[in-house]
């Protein structure tokens, strides 16, 4: 077998090729670039350049770096996959789809959504009172769907019949009897007719991490019983021509696409007995799911998908049809809640590694506590383990010197040792291991229990951001992001590391890694230079991540960049907006403090060391200064160059 080259090496670490759907790739430089429009080869943008230019322009990092492009050519992408499909197939109906705005709520993003969408009359879901009054304002286009989701209030309701009073396809999708009820009620009050579906609870759940959201016991729907009660309540107020769609939902980030193959089957039984009933309904939402493979294996993991969108749009087609022919009853329009696939790839979160942590980090020292005159047995034999240490079996070395360390910690605690000669001991051990991690980099096999050396000995890099405000789904549920460095991947990575941020808090940090359907504990990556700042991209974090993080230890929301590409443009691109996160006194300020009063309360106390002839006027009043510069700043830690 040919050895592979470094750029292959390189992918074998980040899977950049299989998780990248186009969008990302290595340039010539060795940093990593994006194409927000994969139809155009010309239009590929250096990120490493992206960062040059938003530091001059005074951006901090950490920052979400958003491509507005990339949203737009993966709703072209929907869009066009279903309609070449139902083109193929014959089928009668349309395909109406609609954006979660749960996904990301972000103005931005669901206007660049909306306009994208409009010449396939793509529409928006809300699942709230706050969503719905947003989605009322941005929604215009009087042939796209509004889907109303989620449990409903009166005041929700007659937001809903508000739009129908604009004549909006505003369309109150039914999740509890009580609803169906209330909604009766107010349209007979307000004087218009709503449009009604149906979610229906299907026995298909998914699996992962999200399956719950699916199934019999779902929060979410009615029985077939209810629905049944549903359509014979409202043919008694004279209201069953209002029932317009059936929706079932199994989940989101669907992993296996036979779970959507039978969720369809199951669907369209229910939708063409319902037909059959005299209930006109028109379209079928099939929900969310449309998974996002986040590891780049293409499998059935829950990280992953084993389907494409082609395949996806293909089996939902064909499955409808062939259960709607056998019924002979109409095609429906479909509509699907594709959120996470629209968004994932449009953002992500630049870091930058500040410092490494680890028990390797500081050179060793010979000698640095050898003024003992008689020195502990103990110590005598680190020290000939690490002089015998290219001489023996390195598994031999390795056990060797653990139980001179195991010793050494027992003796400490009585008593036996000195805290110096401890400190011989764990020099020379976590030298021996330093130079046996670079021995077993070289080979081609390893004894099993030995095999998670390198992670056991694996370096932390400290990263200036917040698991829990960035990737909160990284801490809560395990969910794996890509993570690649900006540049040098040209030039193959030698560190083993895990990550971690910089909150006080142990959680703050990523452990589990990418690995082809499976996960790895440490992240190879390069070296850390003195003179040279090193930069790391967390990808696909579009979908949630934007609007789920919370602001432990009073870290806010980030800085955010918006990337246009430009082919006549000598860098390719141009930054379109720069959005500013939180400040400390805005943070603190939603915690209920006063930041005015904090900032007058310490000067006041200045002003009193002043008094005391502690601290001198002038001083006095650059500390004042520094801690109102400090209450205005960013939440995060400021690199050399921006001090």
């Amino acid at each position: 077998m040919e050895d592979k080259t470094v750029s292959e090496r390189i992918d074998d670490i980040y899977f950049i090729n299989r998780w990248g759907e186009g969008y990302f790739s290595i340039g010539d430089e060795g940093h990593l670039s994006v194409r927000p429009d994969r139809s155009l080869s010309r239009s590929t943008i250096d990120i490493k350049k992206v960062i040059d230019e938003i530091k001059e322009r005074g951006v901090q990092l950490p920052c979400v770096v958003r491509f507005p492009e990339i949203l737009r050519s993966q709703v072209i992408h929907l869009n066009e996959t279903f309609k070449t499909v139902i083109d193929e197939a014959d089928y009668k109906g349309r395909f109406m789809g609609v954006f979660p705005v749960k996904v990301n709520q972000m103005r931005e993003v669901v206007e660049e959504i909306v306009d994208a969408g409009a010449p396939y009359d793509f529409g928006l879901e809300a699942g709230s009172k706050a969503e719905l009054l947003s989605v009322l304002s941005l929604n215009t286009n009087k042939e796209s769907l509004t889907i109303l989701n989620g449990h409903k209030d009166r005041e929700y309701l007659r937001l809903a019949l508000l739009g129908r009073k604009l004549q909006r396809k505003m369309i109150v999708v039914v999740e509890r009897f009580q609803e169906l009820i209330e909604l009766i009620e107010l349209s007979k009050e307000m004087n218009v007719e709503p449009l009604i579906g149906l979610r229906a609870k299907i026995s298909v759940k998914g699996s992962g991490k999200w399956s719950e959201s699916g199934g019999e016991k779902a929060k979410f729907g009615l029985s077939v019983s209810e629905i049944m009660q549903g359509v014979k309540l409202l043919e008694e107020n004279g209201l069953k021509g209002t029932v317009k769609l059936i929706h079932f939902h199994v989940g989101s980030q669907v992993v296996n696409i036979q779970t959507i193959k039978d969720a369809i089957s199951e669907g369209t039984r229910i939708y063409s007995e319902l037909i059959k009933l005299g209930v006109p309904i028109e379209y079928m939402d099939v929900g969310g799911g449309l998974g996002v493979d986040y590891d780049g294996s293409q499998s059935a993991h829950d990280s992953s998908r084993n389907y494409s969108t082609e395949i996806y749009a293909s089996d939902i087609v064909y499955g409808i049809q062939q259960v709607c022919d056998l019924a002979g009853v109409k095609h429906p329009h479909i509509v699907t809640e594709s959120g996470r696939a629209m968004t994932a790839h449009h953002s992500f979160v630049l870091v930058e590694v500040v410092d490494k942590i680890g028990p390797m980090t500081t050179d060793f020292r010979e000698g640095s506590y050898d003024d003992l005159e008689k020195p502990h047995i103990l110590v005598t034999n680190i020290k000939e383990i690490l002089t015998s240490v290219h001489e023996t079996p390195f598994q031999e070395v390795f056990n060797d010197a653990l139980a001179v360390k195991t010793d050494a910690e027992n003796a400490f605690r009585l008593g036996i040792l000195s805290l110096g000669e401890k400190a011989i001991i764990e020099d020379h051990f976590w030298e021996i291991c330093r130079v046996l991690r670079g021995k077993i980099k070289h080979l081609d096999f390893i004894s099993e229990d030995f095999e998670s050396f390198a992670d056991n000995l694996a370096l932390q890099y400290l990263c200036n951001f917040s698991v829990f405000q960035s990737l909160p789904d990284s801490w809560a549920i395990d969910q794996l992001f890509p993570v690649v460095p900006i540049t040098r991947l040209k030039e193959l990575p030698t560190e083993h590391c895990i990550l971690v941020d910089i909150t006080c808090d142990s959680d703050g940090k990523i452990d589990k890694f990418i690995n082809l359907g499976k996960y790895k504990n440490t992240l190879q990556l390069h070296s850390l230079k003195e003179d040279e700042p090193y930069y790391l991209g967390f990808f696909l974090t579009g979908a949630y991540q934007d609007v789920m993080g919370d602001t432990h230890n009073l870290f806010g929301r980030l800085n955010e960049v918006h990337i246009f590409s430009d082919v006549d443009d000598p860098h390719g691109f141009y930054v379109e907006e720069v959005i500013r996160g939180a400040s400390a006194k805005k943070v603190l300020n939603t915690m209920q403090y006063n930041a005015g009063q904090m900032a007058y309360n310490m000067k006041k106390e200045i002003d009193s060391f002043v008094g005391l002839k502690n601290i001198n006027p002038r001083e006095s009043v650059k500390l004042i200064d520094f801690f109102e510069d400090c209450l205005n700043g960013y939440t995060y830690l400021r690199g050399k160059e921006e001090e």
